[in-house]
């Protein structure tokens, strides 16, 4: 469905966004995670037609997204990571002056995305008054205008509260069926439970991808628990990767991502998504884990 190969954007100051970066991704939800700067957002302005690489091609469904990005729009949903929302409109009169510039002009339609999105009895409120995750919901539904094929999504849960970022989570898992979600993000726990596939990225670099369970398993032997003294947690603090540390009686019970034991005694430990996505950004996970 969607196929990136050998993509890198590089700016006029020499700087680069995205450096050879090359995925793949078929329906469901592939999640975009690294820190903040990673290139996340200049690859999803990419992907909607936004910017053009500097070397390298995108296609959607077999269509180049640059030489035909007219054709990729008509299948494209996009919520970027501000959503600007014009003073005085209503949840309606926005997401229908959105589906009259993709031409649909179905009121009952812009209706029915309201409701999909658990907006249609606020329909009539303006997007001013709503929460932060009312207007996220509000964004997704102009972004669902035209029954997207690629639904891009960035950052979609900055900002919002535990509750709103479960309701959000499971409304893109919803959307994912049949169709390719992208979504970008720098909280596991936003990618955990729904994504199909996950790439993680740093410096504009592809570190490693797969789906949740197969990143989880290629970190087998590179997380350890250990048990140390504040004094020694002060000493061993900036050499350590550590994912969990909670305090006890006897001292910092640890989560620690490393090639080998870190420390004396340290014992292997089930990884997690989390341990996954730490063992990747330090580069010990193989660029693509086994499905």
């Amino acid at each position: 469905m969607l196929e990136v190969n050998g993509v890198t954007k590089r700016y006029r100051t020499g700087t680069f966004g995205v450096r050879e970066m090359s995925l793949s991704a078929s329906a469901g939800v592939l999640g975009l995670l690294g820190p903040n700067g990673a290139g996340k957002t200049t690859l999803m302005q990419m992907l909607a037609t936004l910017s053009r690489p500097t070397s390298g091609t995108i296609r959607f469904r077999g269509r180049d997204v640059v030489a035909e990005p007219e054709r990729v729009r008509e299948r494209l949903g996009y919520l970027p990571q501000d959503f600007g929302v014009p003073d005085g409109l209503t949840a309606f009169e926005l997401v229908d002056y959105v589906a009259r510039l993709k031409g649909v002009k179905s009121r009952s339609r812009v209706l029915s995305l309201l409701e999909t999105v658990g907006l249609g009895a606020v329909a009539s409120r303006p997007v001013a008054t709503f929460s932060g995750g009312m207007r996220q919901r509000v964004g997704i539904a102009q972004a669902l205008v035209g029954d997207p094929e690629l639904l891009i999504v960035d950052e979609p849960t900055a900002g919002l509260d535990p509750e709103e970022r479960v309701r959000f989570r499971n409304l893109l898992s919803e959307l994912s069926a049949g169709s390719l979600v992208v979504l970008s993000t720098h909280v596991v726990s936003d990618v955990e439970s729904v994504a199909t596939q996950i790439a993680v990225v740093k410096e504009g670099r592809l570190l490693s991808s797969g789906s949740p369970d197969a990143l989880v398993r290629a970190a087998t032997g590179l997380v350890w628990s250990a048990v140390l003294s504040p004094a020694e947690m002060e000493r061993l603090r900036q050499r350590l990767v550590v994912s969990s540390s909670v305090l006890k009686a006897d001292g910092f019970h640890l989560r620690i991502v490393a090639g080998e034991p870190p420390v004396p005694g340290a014992a292997p430990a089930e990884p997690d998504l989390e341990d996954a996505y730490l063992a990747a950004v330090r580069g010990l996970l193989p660029a693509t884990a086994a499905a």
